[in-house]
């Protein structure tokens, strides 16, 4: 028995929510939305593509931001992506700490911490520093 990898990564969101998470994680990130399986529609919340794994977005009560957890997406066109969240009101951390990585924190419309880490940089990102 071995763990294969990630099939998905969840964040909170509060209810009734969706559009904002829609024009951020769908339009400003370009993430494709997918439908949620009949079960689960119900529960409010949305499920986006991300490469070969999923980003779910579960409706939390009482809702609380991950402010230090959080996904980290390699970003390919990283100058042009941080260019498109600045024209869309959206503040972007840059981080140089880490020699040969190219990052930036953001936040999604709740206080969700999101990194981006630029795909044509060398390394990894070093999550959790």
């Amino acid at each position: 028995m071995h763990i294969l990898g990630f099939d998905h990564v969840q964040l909170a969101m509060p209810r009734n929510e969706e559009d904002a998470a829609r024009a951020f994680y769908g339009a400003l990130l370009g993430l494709d939305e997918l439908p949620k399986p009949e079960p689960l529609a119900g529960r409010g919340g949305l499920w986006f593509r991300c490469g070969g794994l999923q980003l779910h977005l579960g409706v939390e009560e009482p809702f609380a931001p991950a402010r230090k957890a959080h996904p980290a997406f390699r970003v390919q066109d990283y100058a042009g992506l941080l260019a498109k969240l600045s024209a869309g009101g959206i503040a972007v951390t840059a981080d140089r700490v880490l020699p040969g990585v190219e990052r930036a924190f953001v936040h999604d419309p709740f206080g969700n911490r999101i990194e981006l880490v630029s795909a044509d940089g060398a390394g990894a990102s070093g999550a959790g520093r």
